[in-house]
């Protein structure tokens, strides 16, 4: 058996597609934390489904004592960043 953490995204489905090509019987993982763009976690479901994951499941976690993110908080997504801006991690990176 694998546990495949699915994002609803293009990686995540390709690493499921890859343990199943090898033959193992995957349980998927979502995890709901708040993101702004609930569709990804509506993909995931999808994902898991098509590519016949044994079980899909969404834990909902709260990174809020993490800190600020722009996927997570009411914060506007940056940009047009300059290079010296691409240094410093942005806040659309979730901390986790």
């Amino acid at each position: 058996d694998a546990v495949v953490l699915l994002s609803g995204g293009l990686d995540s489905a390709t690493t499921l597609a890859i343990a199943k090509s090898k033959g193992f019987n995957c349980h998927t993982m979502s995890f709901d934390y708040g993101q702004r763009h609930r569709y990804e976690l509506h993909c995931a479901q999808l994902v898991a489904r098509q590519l016949k994951a044994a079980s899909h499941r969404t834990m909902s976690i709260d990174l809020r004592g993490f800190g600020h993110s722009a996927l997570t908080d009411d914060i506007e997504v940056p940009k047009n960043r300059s290079e010296a801006e691409m240094k410093i991690i942005p806040v659309t990176y979730v901390p986790a």
